[in-house]
């Protein structure tokens, strides 16, 4: 991974906790937690990465401001209530892997859906 990939991506990950901290508060920290992404965003070199993580980091703050971040624990009731249509306990559970990131994902929300595949090998007899 690049230098530049890597700065992305630690300001996507700084932006990201920060959101989750934003909506586990309520937004009562939103302007301190919107200085402190700044402030990792300064630390990027590459201007256009540096201009990315400055707009996250304002969207961010738009976004408690009008409380419209899913605090990490919504997140988690989503992800298994997209599963509760399976009733098998394997089924769910294979479900439930997928939606936490295991295996291929392929496809996008633009693209009209996101793809994802886990194969799971179950020995013979």
């Amino acid at each position: 991974m690049s230098a530049g990939l890597r700065s992305l991506a630690l300001c996507a990950a700084t932006a990201l906790s920060a959101a989750g901290a934003l909506a586990a508060d309520g937004g009562a920290d939103a302007r301190a937690r919107y200085q402190q992404e700044r402030a990792a965003c300064a630390g990027i070199s590459a201007a256009d990465e540096r201009r990315t993580c400055l707009r996250e980091a304002g969207a961010a703050l738009a976004e408690a401001k009008r409380d419209g971040l899913i605090a990490p624990s919504s997140a988690e009731a989503n992800l298994t209530a997209r599963c509760d249509v399976h009733k098998a306990a394997a089924d769910r559970e294979d479900c439930l892997r997928r939606m936490r990131g295991e295996g291929k994902v392929s496809g996008s929300v633009e693209g009209g859906g996101i793809y994802r595949e886990l194969t799971t090998i179950i020995p013979g007899n």
